[in-house]
Parts: structure tokens; sequence; C-alpha cells
């Protein structure tokens, strides 16, 4: 409830920063928001209910063995049971807090040096709990971004900060529309599951590994998610 709640408002407030930036009405904003948010928690309910029978939510059971992690939910899940029932692992609380404390000395140490090279500390701390087969796209997206900022830095001064700003927003967009893709793709896939009661019922037939074919694809995505983020100018207007 509380990790929710918090979801929520951050959103909002994200939603009441970008209406003060194009100018929208205050109130008219926060009627939507508040529709919105009733319309969510109907919408919501059956959804999760729906990924819970079809893919299993949280540890891996024998009916559900590649379950969806929800790592942001269980590291709150485990916060709140050491809070409200004991047992929290201060040992590794500490261990953490000197960490982040050591990582911020030195990303500003490194931003007084002038290094292009940062450590934020939440990005250091998302890249350690978060699962590897999540914090290998972010990564991948990572790299992609540096190569774009690099390519329009040296193309700037020749067409202007406010229209590289526009090029470099479509990196975003597109990272964006690729994740709530895969999260419709997965919610789709998920009727069929629990309607068949199979967990296997979309396998293509006789295909056993889609490991190279995966590969393949996933380069040719990175590839045109950098053509379109960093196009070529020269010779357009």
């Amino acid at each position: 409830m509380v990790a929710c709640a918090v979801a929520i408002a951050g959103d909002n407030l994200h939603d009441l920063k970008t209406g003060t930036l194009v100018g929208a009405t205050p109130w008219k904003q926060q009627v939507m928001l508040i529709i919105g948010t009733i319309v969510s928690a109907f919408v919501m309910a059956p959804v999760l209910n729906l990924l819970l029978k079809a893919y299993g939510i949280g540890p891996a059971t024998a009916a559900h063995p590649d379950s969806l992690t929800a790592p942001q939910a269980t590291l709150m899940a485990a916060v709140s049971r050491g809070v409200f029932h004991g047992g929290l692992p201060w040992g590794m609380i500490i261990i953490g807090m000197v960490a982040a404390v050591l990582i911020i000395i030195l990303d500003v140490w490194l931003e007084k040096k002038g290094s292009s090279f940062r450590v934020p500390v939440l990005a250091v701390a998302i890249g350690i709990y978060l699962p590897f087969e999540l914090g290998v796209p972010i990564f991948a997206g990572g790299i992609i971004s540096a190569l774009v900022k690099k390519k329009l830095g040296r193309q700037e001064k020749e067409y202007g900060h406010e229209k590289m700003a526009v090029i470099e927003q479509r990196g975003m967009l597109i990272s964006s529309g690729l994740i709530t893709g895969e999260a419709l793709v997965g919610i789709l896939m998920a009727i069929p599951i629990v309607i068949s009661g199979k967990a296997d019922v979309l396998a293509f037939s006789g295909v056993k590994d889609l490991e190279i074919p995966g590969i393949i694809i996933l380069i040719g995505l990175l590839y045109a998610v950098y053509k379109i983020s960093a196009p070529d100018l020269k010779g357009k207007n």
C-alpha cells in the first residue's frame, strides 16, 4: 500500500510538472488525475490477477518456476516485514549506507574534477538490487544513450542546442514505447495461457532454442534505436 501510494504520488507530480511546462490548467489536471487513479484501481486488480495466474509473481513455485520477480515489490515487502515484525538485517543495511556514502563522495569528486564519467548513487543501487535479466537491457540502453549524446555533441555547434535537444528526445520516446509495448504484449500473452491452463500454449512447435535468434533481434533493435535517435543531419535543413 505504501509503495503504491508513493508511486501514484510520484506519477501525479510528474504529470503536474509537465502541465506547468506546457501551460495546462492546474484544476483540470487534478480532476483528470483523480479520475485516472480511480480507473487504475479497477483496471490493475484484474490485470495483476491475470499475471499471477499466468506467470506467478514473486518467489518461484512448483507451478510457476519462472515467475515474475517484481524486485521493487519484493524489496519493499522485505523492509516492511522487518519494520513491523522485527528481524531487519541491520548489518546489511549499515553496509549499504556506508557504500552509498562512499559512492556519493566519489561522484562529488568526479564532478569537481570535471570528469565525463559519473557514478550516481541511485543508478548504482538500482544495478545492485535489480536481477541480471533487467540490468542487461538497462546497461545496453545506457551505452546507446552515450553514443547518441557523443554523436549529437559533434553536431550541436552546427545545428543549435534546441534542435539537438528535440532530436535527443527521440531515444527517450522510443525506449518508453518499448517498455510499454513489452508490458502490453506480456499481458496479451497471459490471456491464452490462463484460458488454456497451459504455460506452453504459445510455444513454437519443434523449436527448442531461441537464444541465437533473440540475440540477433536484440542487436538489430539496438542499432535501429541508435539510428533513429541520432540521425545524420548533414544535407538536411
